[in-house]
């Protein structure tokens, strides 16, 4: 026998009356909420069973599609684990289903680690109520690019450099790099026309990589004049290649990159941490793999299906664009000065006057090279013969040492391939120039 609910009791006792016919059928169903067919089945039931003719037949039984103890019990020690700890409900049923073999609904999941006192880390909160500025009708019309500085992985921060194009919530590029420098960028655009195209424009903020820091303090007066505020090396290359960078105002005017960094906050520690990737260069290959998976499951239709990304010409080299590019005056032997070394440009048999103003390009994938009148120039390292001290003695036993024609440092011959002598601190320039803070570069380079 079992004990009855509240509501089996007054069933029991409805039921009862239109047996003794104090109440009607009809009056019977409306008060219970049932049909009166339901109440004349009910009435035969208790004249025939008594009361267990009201006590729901499933009492104590398990469903048949229930979980066994053993599967809700794994669930709950992989959410407790170090691998799953930080991953919302959402993320962790598709890493199941990934990583563990284990497919289960989102309800059912959310109802098993509720019950189990788990709260997901990125619970819902009250939504507040925004103008929310319309997508751009196709894709390629705007990318919006930005830096996030956060603990990705192995407990050390880095800057997580990202572009998307705000017509579809595609992203068009990522790439870490130790601080937000133009390093990231220049790889986040190379990576959006390598895989897209070169964009129209660009939603960015006020960073100084972006736009100087001149060009708010130049009066309306002045600029009627004609004055402007020299171009960033990034604003240059933009330049370059038709880009339009349109600065931002405030970070919610970009908010669609800015909810991006909570996505990927949210989600891309765990995918690192599941992995078990500890080291940059891992991180940024994997970033490749998690782009693609991102945009199958998150990226949405264009309003228009124009696409407004474009080809890049075939007589740009991206390379030659992508770079810091720094004016130099030649010496009368063909040597310029950077950063207190000096460099010899090899020419070749293209003849460049003495005292020639060059552009010399700047970048991790080349290093240093030359250009002058849209030729390409080797550079290598030049070392200046020490002058003999005052006083010494010259010792006529003594032969001086001639260098052979093939000597790296003789006019006319290329560069060894690396790694040769200063090659250590080639790099050490290089990083100092690309990954130092942008006031410090837009001191040096002015």
């Amino acid at each position: 026998m079992y004990l009855m609910n509240q509501k089996e009791i007054k069933k029991y006792q409805v039921i009862n009356l239109v047996i003794s016919k104090v109440k009607t059928i009809e009056d019977a169903a409306e008060e219970l909420s049932l049909s009166t067919r339901q109440v004349k089945r009910l009435k035969k039931g208790v004249m025939e069973q008594g009361v267990n003719a009201v006590i729901h037949k499933n009492r104590d039984k398990q469903p048949a599609r229930t979980f066994q103890d053993d599967f809700k019990q794994n669930i709950v020690s992989l959410k407790h684990s170090d691998k799953y700890l930080e991953a919302n409900f959402q993320h962790f049923r598709e890493l199941l289903e990934e990583h563990e073999d284990i497919k289960i609904s989102y309800s059912a999941l959310h109802t098993l680690l509720t019950e189990n006192n788990i709260k997901s880390p990125k619970k819902r909160r009250k939504k507040k109520v925004h103008n929310r500025r319309n997508r751009k009708p196709c894709t390629g019309d705007l990318i919006q690019v930005d830096a996030s500085p956060d603990r990705w992985f192995n407990n050390e921060e880095f800057s997580l450099h990202g572009s998307i194009d705000d017509a579809t919530g595609q992203i068009t590029g990522l790439y870490f790099v130790k601080n937000e420098s133009i390093l990231g960028y220049f790889k986040v655009m190379e990576q959006t026309i390598s895989n897209f195209g070169i964009p129209t424009c660009i939603y960015a903020d006020r960073h100084s990589i972006f736009r100087s820091q001149k060009a708010d303090r130049i009066s309306i007066e002045d600029q009627l004049k004609g004055e402007t505020a020299n171009k960033t090396q990034f604003g240059r290359a933009m330049e370059e290649l038709k880009v339009t960078i349109i600065p931002a105002r405030s970070p919610q005017a970009k908010g669609r990159i800015e909810r991006l960094w909570q996505t990927l906050q949210s989600r891309l520690k765990v995918e690192l941490k599941v992995r078990n990737i500890t080291t940059v260069e891992r991180a940024n290959e994997f970033l490749t793999e998690f782009i693609s998976k991102y945009n199958k499951q998150f990226a949405v239709e264009p309003k228009n299906n124009t696409n407004m990304f474009r080809t890049l010409p075939e007589h740009i080299n991206l390379d030659h664009v992508l770079c810091i590019i720094l004016e130099r005056v030649t010496d009368n032997g063909g040597v310029i000065s950077l950063k207190s070394k000096k460099f010899l440009v090899v020419t070749n048999d293209i003849y460049v006057a003495p005292k020639t103003k060059i552009d010399i390009l700047i970048s991790h994938k080349f290093e240093l090279k030359a250009k002058y009148k849209e030729h390409i120039f080797e550079m290598v390292r030049f070392i200046s013969p020490q002058k003999q001290k005052k006083g010494a003695v010259n010792n006529p036993k003594s032969k001086a040492h001639v260098p052979d024609n093939e000597h790296p440092f003789k006019y006319g011959n290329l560069p060894p391939v690396p790694p040769y002598e200063g090659y250590g601190e080639m790099l050490n320039m290089l990083n100092d120039i690309f990954l130092k803070s942008p006031e410090d570069l837009i001191k040096y380079i002015s």
